[in-house]
Formats: C-alpha cells, sequence, structure tokens
C-alpha cells in the first residue's frame, strides 16, 4: 500500500525534475529516492518517469499519479492544520474561486475583512469564468468557488445563493434606444457575442434548447471578459448579461440594457464544494465571510439579483 512518504518523494522529483534535486530539497539521499520511486513503478506495473541524461520526465502515468498525490498531501496539511490548534484558532490556507461578477460585487471588501479579522488564514482568490472554476475545484486547487449553473454532479455539494435576471447589453444603435424588454425571438436577430462554447457558455443560461440557438447565431465567441466588454463598448455586438457585468458603462450611458422577455431568462449562482473534502474550522469561517458579503450586496442594491434559501 503507498504510504504518504511515498506520495510526497514521488511529487518532489515530478515537481523538480530531477532525482538529485528532489534529493536536496528534501535532504534524503538519491539512491532511498530513487529504491521508492522503484517500489512505486512496480506496484502499478507501470513507469512513472521516463529517464532522461538530465531530468525525469513523467508519463502519462506520473501526470495522472501526481493529480491524485498534489489532492491527497493537500488535504492531510489541511486537516493538519485545522486540528493542531486545540483552541480553534482560525487559521491556515483557504482558496476560493470567484467569477468576474463576484469579484467586481465583493472582492475587496471581502479580502478586507479576511485580513483584518482573520490575520492567520492564507488568502487566495482565484478569478475566473464561471465555468472555468470547476477544474479548479475537481483538481483541489480552490476550496469553494461561486459557480453559476453548476452541472449536476455527485463530486461537489452545491449551494444556492442567488438569482440575476439577465438582459440584453449593448450601444444604443445595436439594441434599440427603447427601455421596453426585448423579446428573445427579436435578440436572436441582433449580432450577439458570446462567452466560448462549454462549461463557461452555462453561466449564461443553463436552458440546452436557448443556448444553441444563441451559439448558432453569435457572430463572436470569446473566452475573456475584458475583450467581451471592450468589443461591446466598440460597438461590435450585444450580449445576454447582468446590469452588474457592466455597471459602470450603464451607469456613464455607454451602453444600455433591455430586458428579455419570451422567455425570460436568469442564472442561477450556487456556492460549490468538493463533497469528498470535509470543511475546516478555516474554510467554514471564510464561506461564512463570503456569504454574509454576498448578502449585503444585494441588500444594498450592489448586486442586482434575488437571495435564495441557501443564502439565508
Amino acid at each position: 500500500m503507498l504510504d504518504t512518504r511515498q506520495l510526497l518523494y514521488f511529487a518532489a522529483i515530478y515537481e523538480h525534475g530531477s532525482l538529485a534535486q528532489a534529493s536536496a530539497t528534501l535532504r534524503i539521499a538519491s539512491s532511498a529516492l530513487s529504491h521508492h520511486l522503484s517500489q512505486m513503478e512496480a506496484r502499478f506495473s507501470t513507469p512513472l518517469f521516463r529517464r532522461k541524461p538530465r531530468g525525469m520526465e513523467p508519463t502519462a502515468a506520473g501526470h495522472r499519479l501526481y493529480g491524485h498525490a498534489r489532492s491527497i498531501l493537500r488535504a492531510m496539511n489541511a486537516a493538519e492544520t485545522d486540528l493542531k490548534d486545540a483552541r480553534n484558532i482560525i487559521s491556515g490556507p483557504v482558496s476560493v474561486g470567484m467569477s468576474f461578477s463576484g469579484v467586481k460585487a465583493i472582492g475587496v471588501d471581502f479580502i478586507t475583512q479576511v485580513v483584518r479579522d482573520f490575520p492567520k488564514v492564507q488568502l487566495a482568490l482565484t478569478e475566473s469564468l464561471s465555468g472555468a472554476a470547476l477544474p479548479y475545484l475537481l483538481a483541489s486547487e480552490v476550496d469553494m468557488a461561486l459557480i453559476y449553473n453548476p452541472p449536476t454532479d455527485p463530486a461537489f455539494e452545491t449551494r444556492p445563493v442567488l438569482e440575476e435576471r439577465l438582459y440584453c447589453v449593448g450601444r444604443r444603435e445595436i439594441i434599440g434606444d427603447s427601455d421596453d424588454p426585448i423579446t428573445f425571438a427579436d435578440f436572436l436577430e441582433l449580432p450577439m457575442i458570446l462567452l466560448r462554447q462549454g462549461v463557461s457558455a452555462r453561466a449564461i443560461v443553463d436552458d440546452v434548447t436557448l443556448l444553441k440557438k444563441i451559439e448558432a447565431k453569435a457572430i463572436l465567441q470569446i473566452n475573456s471578459v475584458q475583450a467581451i466588454a471592450g468589443s461591446i463598448e466598440a460597438g461590435l455586438g450585444c450580449i445576454i448579461g447582468t446590469r452588474l457585468f457592466m455597471h459602470d458603462q450603464l451607469q456613464s450611458g455607454v451602453v444600455h440594457a433591455r430586458a428579455i422577455t419570451a422567455p425570460e431568462l436568469s442564472r442561477t449562482l450556487y456556492l460549490c464544494r468538493l463533497a469528498s473534502r470535509p470543511p475546516t474550522f478555516a474554510t467554514e469561517a471564510i464561506q461564512e465571510v463570503l456569504l454574509d458579503h454576498i448578502r449585503g450586496s444585494v441588500r444594498s442594491g450592489i448586486w442586482d439579483a434575488y437571495l435564495l434559501d441557501g443564502s439565508s
């Protein structure tokens, strides 16, 4: 059976790319590392590295094992940190994945409170397109993530937080000067810009039929928030989005927003965690801070959304 020492040795060889450098870092003889590596390869009946004159190159099996090893070692470090202090002082690393909208609404205030109230927590905040946060979560790069319309998967624990109405957003010469709603059918006739196909597109609308219609009509598919916002300002097209996404441009009058009807579109934000990873004192505390800021931003009108039961 593999033990954590072997996983640690394997991970060091993988990260340094050579037995010599891993040996120097771990302060363990190269011969001992080589012995443990040979035992692991014998156990799996497959080579984990290709031996080269100037280092070690991981095989496909080595790459896959490293993903498991990193997750296991990280979980063990979290458990040790969580239980080391019997007084339950909140400390240790906590990583949070957040979409652009989340960062825009609460990012700075959230970080400020964590730094002020939990000085022993090492916070890591990752901003990403909503769907892109899922691979980070699966790879144990983040402890929790705010994700729009995540797929149903027993690997995740999901908690609905808020619901946002979606609008047609663009320059007035593109979407019209009227404040009246626009039907979905009429919206499809406009030059649309869309998040690139795949999990990120789910953040726009979860209805597969509607999403396919949008994707078929889109003139541009972009996986960059900044590029999408710039394209809208430049008058290249319009998007299905929230008022929060281009709040500053809406306030200044550069762009305009019209509600979409027939059907009315909305999206739901979930707080997601890996079901297989138990919470620590630190992740529980930071999660509550995160939810408090979401509630506050909705109630103050900064985040144009409706709170759901999971956030109350």
